[in-house]
C-alpha cells in the first residue's frame, strides 16, 4: 500500500488535516503525520492534534505522497520551514505526488511546484486559478478548502489505491458519488 506523509504546522486547519488523515486510512494507505517540532499541534480552531513523529525523524523516509493541510497560519508556518520546500521539491523531482488544500498551494507555488500548473485554493491564496474543487494537473493535486476536504481525500485515494477503493471507502461513508 501507498505511504503518504501529512506534516501538521501550528494553526492548521483540522477539519483539512483530520479529514484527509482518517479518509485515507479508511482505505488502508499508511499516513504518517509530523510536526514541525516535537510540541503538539494547536489546530486553527484551537483543537490539540498529536502528530505520529516530527518532520525531522521522517527526512529520510520515502513517501508516495506529501499532503499538505491548509488553514492560514498552518500554510504560513509550513511555507516558512525550508524542509518543507525541499521535501516538496524532491518529491517532484523523484516523480511523485504533492497535495495542498485551502492555503496550503501557496506552499506549493513558493517551492516553485505549480509553475505552468492548473491548481485551485482557497479564494485570494492565489490567482488566475481554477474554481474547480479539486484540480490535479500531473503529480499535483488542489483543493479548495474545507469544504472540499472529503473530495479531495477521495481523490487521493482513486491515485493512490484506485477507483474500486475510492468506491469502497465513499460507500461506506454515505458519500454520494
Amino acid at each position: 500500500m501507498a505511504t503518504v506523509l501529512v506534516p501538521l504546522a501550528q494553526g492548521c486547519e483540522e477539519l483539512e488535516a483530520v479529514t484527509i488523515i482518517d479518509i485515507l486510512r479508511r482505505a488502508e494507505i499508511t499516513v504518517v503525520t509530523a510536526g514541525l517540532d516535537d510540541k503538539p499541534v494547536i489546530a486553527s480552531r484551537g483543537v490539540v492534534l498529536v502528530a505520529d513523529t516530527t518532520l525531522d525523524d521522517v527526512l529520510k523516509q520515502s513517501f508516495d505522497m506529501i499532503i499538505l493541510p491548509g488553514g492560514l497560519a498552518g500554510s504560513d508556518n509550513l511555507d516558512r520551514d525550508p524542509r518543507i520546500h525541499k521535501i516538496l521539491q524532491d518529491m517532484q523531482q523523484q516523480g511523485k505526488y504533492t497535495a495542498a488544500i485551502c492555503a496550503a498551494p501557496k506552499v506549493l507555488a513558493n517551492a516553485g511546484l505549480l509553475e505552468n500548473k492548473s491548481a485551485t485554493s482557497y479564494p485570494g491564496i492565489l490567482e488566475n486559478v481554477s474554481d474547480a474543487s479539486v484540480v490535479k494537473d500531473g503529480l499535483i493535486i488542489t483543493s479548495k478548502g474545507p469544504a472540499t476536504a472529503m473530495e479531495f481525500a477521495l481523490e487521493l485515494i482513486e491515485i493512490l489505491a484506485g477507483k474500486d477503493k475510492r468506491l469502497e471507502v465513499a460507500k461506506g461513508l454515505l458519500y454520494e458519488q
